[in-house]
């Protein structure tokens, strides 16, 4: 049996990396085979989620996308659309920001491939990052759209955006190690993506799980009270049982005894807007205290890297 502090880290390092690498990284949370990642581990990665219809990893790689347009007929024709996961804002006229993930702008082709500015994006996309679309284009390819032009914005340039527009097409993503019962509330949050390490898959048995359970540190008990003995040898119990179930039994079949306190890793990825509202809910007197403790000191990093859009919430400690 082994206890853990709770935390949080921004995985800002990610930001430098190919889509294709982002994705598998955070994909590999869920079976914790991190292990696996070479150079090459990538693309058969991605292929192999595509193939099996494992949407929501796609979902781990955003990027923003400016449109000039000739006629506004295009325009309306793409609104029309209600373009589902995507963020649009005119910015100028005939000018479009468009941001969204890779299952977005997949799914976008899929359900309105006949669509003018679709085609020109989805043949952008595929010209850069033809691996996303291998078991959706035609071999012929897609041909070249007249009076669209497709670009990609850099990160740099979406920082720099005004506030309003920046808190809508910045996505940043954050790893909780937190307990299971924090990740239940977490993932009540729309629209975000998440993925989070999978009990039903990992057999904590094995070597790379030091063969025991994980626990969180209750912040309700103090270490050597008697309200923390008690709850240490119930976590002491339960890691018996379920390593005794594993010898027999499936790790989704012995994960049942597992509780609330259980280490699970959950990535959470969402846009700046999206997160002042987790932070407001998240970090208010009424917020679960075991919340407060990771989301009030993350809370304190994106005031610091983003004041315009964050330094208005006001804690009341």
């Amino acid at each position: 049996m082994k206890v853990v502090a709770p935390y949080f880290e921004i995985l800002e390092d990610l930001d430098d990396q190919s889509l294709a690498v982002r994705i598998e990284v955070c994909g590999r949370i869920c079976y914790k085979s991190e292990d696996k990642i070479t150079p090459e581990s990538a693309e058969p990665f991605i292929r192999n989620i595509i193939k099996h219809g494992h949407n929501s990893v796609t979902e781990m790689a955003v990027l923003t996308l400016k449109i000039l347009y000739d006629t506004e007929s295009m325009a309306i024709q793409f609104f029309n659309l209600m373009p589902k996961f995507l963020l649009v804002d005119r910015v100028e006229k005939k000018e479009l920001l468009v941001t969204g993930s890779i299952r977005a702008f997949r799914e976008l082709y899929k359900s309105n491939s006949t669509v003018k500015m679709v085609k020109a994006i989805t043949e952008y996309l595929n010209s850069c990052h033809p691996l996303f679309y291998e078991d959706l284009i035609p071999a012929r390819g897609l041909l070249k759209q007249e009076g669209v032009l497709v670009e990609k914005v850099p990160l740099e340039t979406v920082e720099s955006l005004s506030a309003e527009l920046l808190a809508k097409h910045r996505h940043v993503a954050v790893l909780f190690v937190v307990n299971r019962a924090i990740t239940h509330e977490i993932v009540r949050h729309r629209p975000v993506s998440f993925l989070q390490e999978s009990q039903r898959y990992c057999r904590y048995s094995q070597d790379k799980f030091g063969n025991e359970v994980t626990f969180i540190k209750p912040m309700f008990f103090e270490k050597g009270t008697d309200e923390y003995s008690l709850w240490e040898k119930a976590m002491q119990d339960t890691e018996e049982i379920y390593l005794k179930l594993l010898g027999t039994s499936s790790p989704q079949a012995a994960r049942t005894v597992l509780p609330n306190s259980c280490k699970t890793e959950l990535i959470t990825f969402a846009n700046l807007l999206e997160w002042l509202h987790i932070f407001k809910l998240r970090t208010s007197k009424g917020a679960e205290p075991s919340m407060r403790e990771v989301m009030i000191p993350l809370l304190h990093r994106f005031q610091e890297k983003y004041p315009t859009i964050f330094n208005g919430i006001e804690l009341n400690v």
